[in-house]
């Protein structure tokens, strides 16, 4: 299986480059950015984003002081913004409560005892957590997404009723646990998801998986 893994990393590299992912200038930011990404395009939370740093409001503390309805036009262009705001102000009170604002402690320690925490702030899911962990906080935990899963099911790794965890257990299981590691490969999933393995017409033909060898058998989460 981690050879298996270990192609399909090599292929999407040799196919699309190092991606740098994810694009943020502090891990607030990148914190931020996970929150509002959810059910929506990266393009509309970077215009999301450069709102809040126009406003010099993409600290916690400056953040914290914005009412309401100042947040919710600031991030109106990442859509739900109402409810947005809400699981941002959740968040906040989550890192000013507990850690005095300070990220770097709230991401620090216990692996599955920080993932937990961020559970426990209403509005951030498994995929939102781990992309908090992950991308701001440098820890080595795999993302799942919809690119991902796409991915594997249609390379016969994964079945339709796989979970998120039955996907990530997969690559934690097979792959060292290297947090450079496990943000490019996730990064490399979205670039073939957005532009080969489409949900409809998928680019089969041309996508650099097109080669990759059967999965190995016994597998399947």
């Amino acid at each position: 299986m981690r050879a298996h893994l270990e192609t399909i990393y090599r292929l999407l590299l040799e196919h699309f480059g190092h991606q740098d992912w994810w694009p943020g200038d502090t891990p607030f930011e990148i914190a931020v950015g996970a929150i509002l990404t959810q059910n929506t395009s990266w393009n509309n939370v970077a215009q999301a984003i450069d709102n809040l740093k126009s406003a010099e409001a993409l600290t916690p503390e400056t953040m914290t002081r914005l009412s309401p309805g100042e947040l919710e036009e600031l991030i109106r262009p990442s859509g739900f913004f109402r409810i947005k705001q809400k699981r941002l102000r959740n968040f906040l009170i989550y890192l000013e409560d507990t850690w005095n604002g300070d990220l770097s402690a709230a991401l620090d320690g216990d692996l599955p005892a920080a993932r937990d925490r961020l559970l426990g702030v209403s509005g951030i899911g498994p995929e939102t957590a781990d992309s908090i962990l992950l991308y701001a906080g440098g820890r080595p935990i795999f993302v799942v997404d919809a690119y991902t899963k796409r991915v594997f099911a249609r390379h016969d790794l994964v079945d339709d009723t796989a979970s998120y965890h039955d996907i990530q257990d997969l690559f934690m299981a097979h792959l060292p646990h290297d947090p450079a590691l496990f943000n490019d490969f996730h990064a490399q999933f979205v670039a073939v998801g957005k532009t080969y393995c489409r949900p409809k017409n998928p680019r089969c033909a041309e996508c650099p998986l097109g080669g990759l060898p059967p999965a190995p058998k016994g597998i399947k989460a």
